[in-house]
């Protein structure tokens, strides 16, 4: 009669749990990733091939450059932090596993009691006698050897989604990592490029420096022979001196650059290897842009916020299952005397138990609630941020499609207007020499076409740089 009154007033109460459980906050609406590109990219046609899977070591040719992406590779220490921070994340997917399994120690313990004396225990001990002269004493010795077990039954997937959202953490690292390289690959050839367009530069200051300094001896002469004033002198002097002066500015620029590339290989400043006489003459390689819908597949950083937006789904099923009943199981089995000699007598002072609890929250539900909603505002977040990533994907593509062709018809025109102001130089010199053109002329034209020339060459290495960019933005740089 006793059994059957408890197991009804177990159902009830299993009942009001499962009821305080299951009604759950409302109003939540989670959002919906869209993961819709444009068919193609802006003025440009379907591509059936994709650059973005070709190797770094296959894109690039220059060894010098090589070289010094392998070395970033092995020694970059932020790069290096990263890589620590992917063992975290697998780490906390075994923590996961682990989860799993029951919870079991084994050990040995001791203590004394002191049970009071006005407590059905104590009076209890007052009148007990532990041999037939020996009463139960006061402080009495606890000796334990035990093995006890806990455990959780998954029965609302709880630990699997634990699991799985550590599991698509531990892959958005990996992806983050994967971007990380991108950027210091094209970072480093970024670098490499400009190094080499400044080598470029200052070969041109140099030898711009001692046709100048023909120039002014000319001028001398010529107002030697009174044929032109001192100040023609003075103004040619001028300039060659600003450009003795400009000289340096390019030369610490050298540095800096040859430094920051050091930085990223990880090594104390060295002289970075390179062979810049080519460097005008270097043609970007033909790219192939593939089709918009492949950077999902390429980009690590789009890859990275899919695993987040995974990862975020799984936490909202997680901290909605805080809001159910949890079903503990836990035992103990081993051997408890007040004796160390009575420790392993069987089985007088076997212990041995087993029980099962099933609770839900009642009283804590708006802490629970929170952590409901805010998981929910998180994965809203994320949906946000993987989107927003496709969308800065297609557009950096977009813009560097546009910048190369550009830059190839600026190169091209820039070209001609180096080789127009050097045969403009040249004819203004003859003529100052036969008195048909006054100084300002051949200063004008010297300065139009040092500038032209630094401008080529700086507009040589966007070409190379929006190479390098288009490579990267398709996703390519990792592999």
């Amino acid at each position: 009669m006793f059994t059957n009154k408890l197991l009804k007033y177990l159902g009830i109460g299993c009942i009001c749990l499962m009821y305080t459980a299951c009604n759950l906050p409302s109003g939540l609406s989670p959002r919906a990733e869209s993961k819709t590109t444009p068919a193609n990219y802006k003025n440009a046609g379907p591509d059936t091939i994709n650059t973005a899977l070709v190797k770094w070591k296959d894109f690039f040719t220059d060894p010098n450059l090589l070289a010094l992406i392998d070395t970033a590779l092995q020694k970059n220490q932020e790069l290096n932090i990263i890589l620590q921070e992917i063992n975290i994340a697998n780490n906390q997917v075994r923590a996961r596993k682990g989860q799993y399994l029951p919870f079991v120690g084994v050990g040995p313990a001791a203590g004394v009691l002191n049970v009071p004396k006005y407590t059905s225990e104590g009076a209890s001990d007052a009148v007990n006698y532990i041999t037939p002269t020996q009463k139960v004493p006061q402080l009495l010795p606890d000796y334990m050897l035990a093995a006890t077990i806990s455990w959780q039954a998954p029965i609302w997937k709880q630990l699997y989604n634990a699991k799985n959202s550590a599991v698509k953490n531990y892959l958005a690292t990996t992806a983050g990592k994967n971007f990380m390289v991108t950027h210091l690959v094209a970072e480093i050839a970024n670098s490499y490029y400009e190094l080499m367009a400044l080598d470029n530069q200052l070969d041109i200051l140099t030898k711009n420096i001692e046709v100048q300094q023909n120039a002014l001896e000319i001028v001398k002469m010529e107002k030697t022979a009174a044929r032109t004033t001192e100040l023609a002198v003075r103004r040619f002097e001028a300039e060659l001196l600003k450009n003795k002066s400009r000289r340096y500015y390019i030369v610490q620029k050298i540095i800096e650059t040859e430094n920051r590339i050091n930085f990223l290989s990880g090594r104390f400043p060295q002289p970075i290897q390179r062979n810049s006489q080519t460097f005008i003459s270097l043609v970007p390689d033909t790219l192939h842009k593939g089709i918009p819908s492949q950077l999902l597949q390429n980009r690590p950083d789009i890859i990275q916020a899919e695993q987040q937006l995974a990862a975020t789904k799984l936490d909202v099923k997680l901290t909605k299952a805080s809001f159910y009943p949890v079903f503990m199981i836990t035992g103990v089995l081993g051997y408890e005397a007040f004796n160390p000699r009575y420790l392993l007598t069987t089985p007088q002072s076997m212990l041995y138990g087993l029980a099962g609890g099933l609770m839900a929250p009642v009283v804590n539900r708006n802490a629970i609630k929170a952590n409901y909603y805010n998981a929910n505002s998180r994965q809203i977040q994320a949906v946000y941020n993987y989107e927003r990533s496709i969308l800065n994907a297609y557009i950096e593509v977009s813009n560097q499609v546009s910048n190369i062709i550009n830059l190839k018809k600026s190169f091209d025109f820039k070209t001609n207007q180096v080789q127009a102001l050097t045969q403009s130089f040249d004819i203004s010199i003859v003529l100052f020499k036969s008195a048909r053109a006054d100084y300002m002329e051949v200063l004008l034209t010297q300065r139009d076409a040092l500038e032209a020339k630094f401008e080529l060459v700086e507009t040589k290495k966007q070409q190379m740089n929006a190479m390098v960019n288009i490579y990267q933005a398709l996703g390519g740089g990792w592999r």
